[in-house]
């Protein structure tokens, strides 16, 4: 039997009464409490936990962080944790976050409220690093375990994992190794203790033998449960963007205020029109504004018939869906130079229904100030007072239009108000033009555009442009000048390498760009070789990382050796070898996508300023926030909201966003997720020690890029 000294049973008293549970004379309803919807985030300013805080941040569930490096932090005791609300015991955080197992000192009394509060309100707790022992549930790693580093580890998801909190995964969860000389991954991989109710729910192979270890299992003692994760990470890791949804699932059973998905949307620039191509012996863009006037001589690359058929087909067998922003002057061209005659057009036009159509204006002009380019770079030309010159009101106005018309005539099913301006002209763009073209607004109020697109590079957060609103893309590092290979190729050694390897020296004059290369890749082969699992790695992150962005590319990129689909077949074949058949990629368009991000921006600005609250008290939800708010919730499948079924199924659960009216919103879970936090336990554990100092490689306190 296990003993608890006097003392500590009396603290335990003493805290079961602090935490203000109920007389056994109360009415049974009474006995069940309410537990707000909120996670407390105990912090050691380390990178596991970090990571933890940024997921729910991103996926805008509520929580309240107590830094332990601070000496103005509040003290953790029962009346932090929880107190009375019209009579009924409330617990105030669903869940518990700690950088280890017990962060605090041999016979911590925070501790001990800690371990008291989840025992009396079933809340759990995360152990976001810890090291294995025994006090976690796990043998010492020395007892036929391993410590040390994991990079290029692939771990699985076991039985358990599979059908609990790792559902939506597909059983592989591969850990980086992007670079040889940085270590990325530390773990302690141990098995369970012998006679401890402990459930491994992540595994991997010991090495040198042919156990297994756990990364991640549950561990049930003394009336609390705990996840034990015992591998570092950071938020930016596939390894734990991968286990991040689990790990919010299993600390809040599936009920929390926030949603996540995994999107991935590609819009595929100036199609009909035709992009200049690199020249290999300039190291500039024969036609565009990075070549002198003058020099070289423009060889435009324009996909054909075939191409068309590629991309359909490609489409159809991945299941997923480009959105064409399109330039009607570049077949008014084609045809006015071949007769009337545009074979590339009129196969898109026939095939029309299967994209998404976006306005990109009629000639791809630059919309912002009036370019001086008899220099490079460019400059924006002044008027005889010094004053920049400007593209008029009716000039922007009149390519958004002309080129609406046009798609209209050819049958295009656009939607009115999303605009890409050439280049994201008309946006600032520095160090050129450091302001919005003051006539961009007004031409935007005149064409009704309400979603415009910019370069999340260079303008990366949503704001209003006039009546529109922005949604940033991530530009691929695919580039618009080149259709081959060995074009591509070439340009990236030129802009990623030293000047003294015949380079730009872009990385000599910004350490901090993350693709320098320290020699020229082989242009034969330094596209699949490099290039490909690079940008297949970015885009995926993103994919995994609750970032409904677009990303962009160009019709040159599925011209000639069709460069593009490498990169995108390695984001959506990586994913599906990922992720089960339940949470499939999302694929929006950029309006859906605009508004995404706009309820996000409103419901964390409610979340902030403390005008939401949710609670659960058994089988019941309830969520207040302001009128006119969108609220965002995750729940089990078969929650239903004023009598009908909630949300949209992803992951296992069911989640989506409900417009507030200003009263408060029930949610009815289902039966089998009805029963609420349990009481009392066998009182608190004793204070334990904290866990040995856990090794943080430097690949995790300084995330190392894919490239590098």
């Amino acid at each position: 039997m296990k003993r608890i000294t006097r003392t500590a049973a009396l603290t335990a008293g003493a805290l079961i009464a602090a935490l203000g549970l109920p007389s056994t004379a109360a009415h049974a309803d009474d006995l069940v409490p309410r537990v707000d919807l909120r996670v407390l985030v105990v912090s050691d300013g380390g990178p596991a936990v970090d990571a933890i805080a940024a997921e729910l941040r991103t996926a805008g569930t509520p929580y309240t962080e107590v830094d332990l490096t601070r000496s103005d932090r509040p003290t953790v005791d029962a009346a932090f944790l929880a107190d009375t609300v019209d009579g009924r015991p409330r617990a105030r955080y669903q869940a518990v976050v700690l950088p280890n197992d017990n962060p605090f000192p041999a016979g911590s009394p925070e501790m001990a409220a800690l371990a008291s509060y989840e025992q009396t309100y079933d809340i759990p707790q995360v152990d976001a690093y810890t090291y294995a022992r025994p006090e976690a549930g796990l043998q010492y790693p020395v007892y036929g375990g391993y410590a040390g580093s994991i990079d290029g580890a692939r771990a699985e998801v076991t039985a358990a994992g599979r059908s609990g909190p790792f559902g939506y995964l597909d059983g592989t969860v591969p850990f980086e190794d992007n670079s040889a000389d940085v270590g990325e991954s530390y773990a302690y991989l141990s098995t369970p203790v012998a006679g401890a109710d402990f459930t491994p729910y992540v595994e991997a192979t010991i090495p040198g033998r042919s156990a297994r270890g756990s990364l991640v299992g549950e561990y049930r003692h003394d009336g609390r449960r705990e996840l034990v994760v015992t591998f570092v990470y950071n938020r930016y890791q596939q390894q734990f963007r991968l286990l991040a949804r689990g790990i919010v699932d299993w600390m809040t059973g599936g009920t929390h205020l926030g949603a996540s998905r995994n999107y991935f949307a590609v819009h595929v620039d100036d199609v009909f029109a035709a992009d200049d191509r690199w020249d290999t012996e300039l190291n500039c863009t024969p036609g565009d504004v990075d070549c002198p006037d003058g020099e070289g001589t423009p060889d435009p690359i324009r996909m054909t018939p075939a191409d068309v058929d590629h991309a359909t087909t490609w489409q159809n067998e991945q299941d997923f869906t480009l959105d064409l922003a399109y330039n009607g002057a570049g077949s008014v061209d084609q045809r006015e130079d071949n007769g009337g005659a545009d074979a590339l057009a009129d196969r898109l036009i026939t095939e029309r229904a299967r994209f998404r159509w976006i306005n990109h204006t009629y000639t791809h002009a630059f919309l912002g100030c009036e370019q001086d380019t008899t220099v490079v770079p460019w400059r924006c030309a002044t008027g005889s007072d010094g004053s920049t010159t400007w593209v008029s009101r009716t000039a922007i106005s009149d390519e958004i239009a002309t080129n609406r018309v046009w798609g209209r005539t050819a049958g295009l099913p656009l939607h009115d108000d999303e605009l890409v301006t050439g280049e994201h002209s008309g946006l600032k763009v520095l160090p050129q033009q450091p302001v919005d073209n003051p006539n961009l607004a007004p031409a935007l109020a005149d064409n009704d555009i309400a979603w415009l697109a910019s370069d999340n590079s260079r303008d990366p957060a949503q704001r209003r442009v006039g009546p529109a609103t922005t949604v940033s893309r991530y530009p691929m590092n695919i580039f618009y000048n080149a259709g081959r290979a060995a074009e591509q190729v070439d340009e990236y050694n030129w802009i990623y390498t030293s000047r003294a390897q015949g380079g730009s020296g872009i990385c000599e004059d910004n350490p901090a760009t993350t693709t320098c290369l320290p020699a020229p890749l082989d242009t034969a082969t330094g596209y699949t070789a490099h290039i490909v699992p690079v940008e297949t790695r970015i885009a995926l992150g993103h994919v995994l990382a609750n970032d409904p962005r677009p990303h962009f590319i160009h019709q040159s990129n599925l011209a000639e050796d069709r460069i593009a689909y490498p990169v995108l077949d390695g984001v959506l074949d990586g994913y599906e070898d990922l992720f089960a058949d339940n949470t499939p990629v999302v694929n929006p368009r950029m309006k859906d996508i605009g508004r995404e991000l706009q309820r996000r921006a409103a419901w964390t600005a409610a979340l902030e300023g403390g005008r939401v609250t949710a609670h659960r008290i058994g089988g019941t939800v309830v969520v207040e926030a302001p009128d006119a708010t969108a609220v965002t919730v995750t729940v089990p499948t078969g929650t239903t909201l004023a009598g009908e079924a909630f949300g949209e199924a992803y992951a296992g659960r069911a989640s989506g966003w409900t417009p507030s009216a200003g009263q408060a919103l029930t949610f009815t879970l289902p039966q089998s997720r009805a029963a609420g936090p349990g009481t009392a336990g066998a009182g608190p554990l004793p204070a334990t020690p904290p866990a040995p100092v856990t090794r943080v490689p430097s690949g995790v306190r300084d995330h190392v890029p894919p490239a590098r």
